[in-house]
């Protein structure tokens, strides 16, 4: 009976480290897959504010749109992914830009 109840009780103890350590490896996932989303949100953003510098230092005015960027200055956002907000005050102040997640 002593043997037995040994047994189960190193099964148990197998089986709580094997849940912690599984738990430790999927928190750990969810925590990389979502600092790779704020990533790539800060990376798109960050490509249309270079485009609309640069815009302003080759024409002497921020692009009057989103679309304008697109167009002429390559901008590539997946915008099934992604909801752009492009909001511009006047052509010599810079754009105030958001990017989120749809």
């Amino acid at each position: 009976m002593k043997k037995g109840f040994n047994l189960i009780k190193d099964y148990a103890l197998s089986l709580c480290l094997f849940f912690s350590v599984g738990g430790f490896v999927i928190f750990g996932l969810y925590g990389a897959k979502t600092a790779q989303k704020e990533e790539a949100l800060r990376i798109a953003q960050e490509s249309i504010m270079r485009a609309a510098i640069s815009c302003y230092a080759l024409e002497g005015v921020y692009p009057p749109s989103y679309e304008y960027l697109k167009e002429n200055y390559g901008i590539q956002i997946d915008e099934e992914k992604y909801t752009v907000f492009y909001d511009i005050f006047a052509s010599n102040m810079m754009p105030d830009v958001t990017v989120t997640e749809k």
